[in-house]
């Protein structure tokens, strides 16, 4: 074979790895920054922590993966009714017994979780399934677990930060169908008291 036909076979295999190489990085340049966009404050977190951004990202993937094989649900308007109930309890409870209110919290939170479709065995796992679909609001569902396990040790003002970041999620997770107009939860009560 003439030489020349080598030097066009090689600059041809150059061009390809030069092409495929440029469509790899605007892969996962997309792949960031869908990631970014669906997680937020989750996805910069993750980033943080974990070794390399590609690490946070395989991460998240998974959290999605596992996710869309949940079969998440929305609650029906009369559990969504009964909840919002018992949350004004719990709200109202608040005043006279933080602690006692915020472990009600919690467990209220879960009930929800598992009515609608997520494991809730572990709370570790249950704060990355949440993450998925409520990025915006798992870091203070964290925040406050984390409050509500050491409350006998915590101040007013962190238990009451607690109660209001289980409400943001409590609220997210009650959040009815598309076509069905939302009531927020325990907003009526003064923001003081909760």
């Amino acid at each position: 074979m003439p030489t020349w036909v080598w030097i066009v076979i090689a600059v041809m295999i150059v061009v390809a790895a030069i092409v495929l190489a440029a469509a790899l990085a605007v892969g996962r340049r997309k792949r960031s920054q869908r990631l970014r966009e669906r997680f937020g404050p989750e996805y910069e977190r993750m980033v943080s922590e974990a070794d390399t951004p590609g690490a946070a990202e395989k991460e998240l993937l998974e959290r999605e993966r596992r996710h869309d094989d949940l079969d998440i649900v929305a609650l029906p308007s009369a559990a969504r009714r009964r909840y919002a109930e018992r949350w004004r309890g719990v709200q109202a409870a608040f005043v006279d017994d933080p602690t006692g209110a915020l472990v009600e919290a919690d467990r209220l939170i879960t009930a929800v979780m598992r009515d609608r479709g997520y494991p809730v065995d572990d709370f570790d796992q249950r704060a990355q399934d949440i993450s998925v679909d409520h990025p915006t609001v798992v870091e203070n569902y964290r925040a406050a677990h984390a409050v509500q396990r050491s409350a006998s040790g915590s101040e007013t003002e962190e238990q009451r930060q607690a109660f209001v970041h289980y409400r943001a999620l409590f609220n997210e997770l009650l959040e009815p169908p598309a076509h069905e107009t939302p009531t927020p939860i325990g907003e009526s009560t003064q923001e003081a008291s909760a």
